[in-house]
């Protein structure tokens, strides 16, 4: 159920970065905001359009897309192809989502590290005054090797050919999907992981042998219909 604001007229940001500390400041935030039963939004930002995130990238996205629909947050919101200094984005959207506390972590593996050390951290308060800050002391993150199995991701595209899908490494002139496959190490097949988005969402399909093992996982109208 989402929240409506309270009559403590409040709402709580948490910013994430990469790392296994994101569903803790996730769920830190939505026990700050059950308790002040007030609307919770979720925020990352990063320099990259979305359909160039490799797969740790985008494994992260999509546990926090998941885990914000688990625990029904207003809103998770991705700030990806962003130019601007970090501090600037965030007092957009605190703004336009009326925020009174943002939540960040400390962590020496966190891009948001250096919002919470130093003179970044009075010019975030000059740049956002009218908020709360809280600053979690979080433990250095132990490496994610959960994708470890996969080679760097590279530019691919996925056609619908004899009643199955495959992926293509050339942009073919009938109707794709593009999106980025990452190869399983160790295996001269195109077998591996096809990430792309669609509607905003993040999607993942397994390929064997260059083909999409659950087609159902396609979403309708991803792939567009070849003109008769």
């Amino acid at each position: 159920m989402k929240h409506l604001k309270s009559r403590l007229d409040e709402s709580i940001l948490v910013c994430v970065y990469y790392g296994l500390n994101g569903e803790r400041l996730i769920r830190r935030g939505h026990k700050l905001a059950t308790l002040l039963d007030c609307p919770l939004y979720i925020l990352t930002v990063d320099s990259q359009p979305l359909d160039a995130f490799d797969a740790e990238k985008s494994g992260y996205i999509e546990q926090w897309q998941q885990l914000a629909e688990e625990l029904q947050v207003e809103e998770f919101i991705i700030k990806d192809n962003e130019k601007r200094p970090i501090q600037k984005v965030i007092n957009e959207i605190a703004r336009n989502y009326e925020v009174t506390q943002i939540i960040v972590g400390q962590s020496a593996q966190s891009r948001w590290e250096e919002i919470t050390r130093g003179s970044f951290l009075n010019v975030l308060l000059k740049e956002v005054p009218f908020v709360d800050f809280h600053i979690v002391s979080i433990k250095r993150p132990t490496e994610d090797d959960s994708y470890e199995i996969y080679e760097k991701g590279v530019r691919a595209y996925l056609i619908t050919g004899d009643a199955q899908h495959k992926v293509a490494f050339t942009c073919p002139k009938s109707p794709s999907l593009e999106g980025i496959f990452f190869k399983e190490i160790g295996t001269d097949f195109d077998n591996g992981i096809f990430k792309f988005t669609y509607n905003n969402k993040m999607h993942e399909l397994t390929i064997t042998e260059g083909l999409v093992v659950d087609p159902g996982k396609i979403p309708t109208g991803a792939i567009p219909k070849v003109n008769a």
